[in-house]
């Protein structure tokens, strides 16, 4: 995805969320750096994940932080560890269970902090999850994605958040019920709130999958051109890709993969909405087919 002028203030303010949390008086010098690497890269035509990437690797060399979220990122784990039972007792239930684990999965997405689009803390997740499983998926290719998934043997699934992850694990074992094999794709090092390898095994993650690779780099969503011969191995066997999330899909949207992708994610900028042709603030899930 292109990157846009309402893309400044919003990358801005997640540079002083991340700053402040480790609360050593660094926001000044990460600001400066990042604002510094936004300008020499900002402009038409650049891949808003790929600037949104090189702004971060600034901003985190001045803070001399490696992970600065991962206090959040545990908090985060809990808090949707909570819901665990509800909404496995709710697809189980439904007499859909794949589109139910689907819209499970997707409410997660909310759980994207310091950006002021979702929320700021684990804790306002308790106070909407009622709200956004009311609301259920706004723009919905759910039957797509169930059919490309049973088109093939082997579907990488392509983690977001911590937190999220928690209830992606519930569409997992669905996939996995219909007899396929799922190869999840973490971060290759700490990036905001985003799944690394410790932090799905912090919650079990990396015993769901059928395989757990990385990207294999610091980046916003990831760069094909750059992934491990893990990821290169899996990514030549499968025949579907799941992207969690905006990142993902501003990374993914200007790349070619050679597979369909399926984008699950909340619209919670009008950029990202925009370029989906939907209204922001709904959950969507968009079956892309390769052709």
């Amino acid at each position: 995805m292109e990157i846009r002028p309402d893309c400044v203030p919003c990358l801005m303010k997640r540079v002083l969320f991340q700053a402040k949390l480790l609360d050593n008086g660094c926001e000044y010098d990460a600001i400066k750096a990042a604002m510094k690497t936004y300008s020499d890269l900002f402009g038409p035509g650049r891949n808003s994940a790929a600037v949104a990437t090189e702004v971060h690797k600034s901003a985190y060399k001045a803070m001399g932080s490696k992970d600065p979220y991962l206090d959040l990122k545990v908090e985060a784990d809990k808090v949707a560890g909570e819901y665990t039972d509800i909404v496995t007792d709710y697809v189980s239930k439904s007499k859909d269970r794949f589109a139910a684990a689907v819209k499970v999965a997707v409410i997660g997405n909310i759980m994207d902090f310091g950006s002021g689009i979702a929320i700021d803390s684990p804790d306002q997740f308790r106070g909407k999850f009622k709200k956004l499983m009311a609301q259920g998926i706004g723009s919905d290719d759910t039957k797509q994605f169930k059919q490309a998934v049973m088109n093939t043997n082997t579907v990488i699934y392509i983690f977001d958040n911590c937190g999220e992850s928690q209830l992606d694990k519930i569409l997992i074992k669905e996939i996995q019920s219909l007899g396929k094999r799922v190869v999840g794709v973490v971060r290759g090092e700490p990036i905001l709130n985003d799944v690394t390898t410790d932090d799905a095994k912090r919650i079990g993650l990396d015993k769901i999958v059928d395989r757990l690779v990385t990207t294999n780099q610091f980046a916003i969503g990831f760069d094909l051109r750059k992934i491990g011969e893990d990821f290169k191995e899996e990514l030549s066997k499968a025949g579907l890709i799941v992207a969690k999330g905006m990142a993902n899909y501003e990374a993914l949207s200007d790349q070619i993969t050679g597979k369909p992708i399926v984008y699950i994610l909340r619209t919670k900028c009008v950029p990202v909405a925009e370029s989906l042709g939907v209204p922001t603030e709904i959950n969507v899930v968009r079956f892309v087919p390769y052709e």
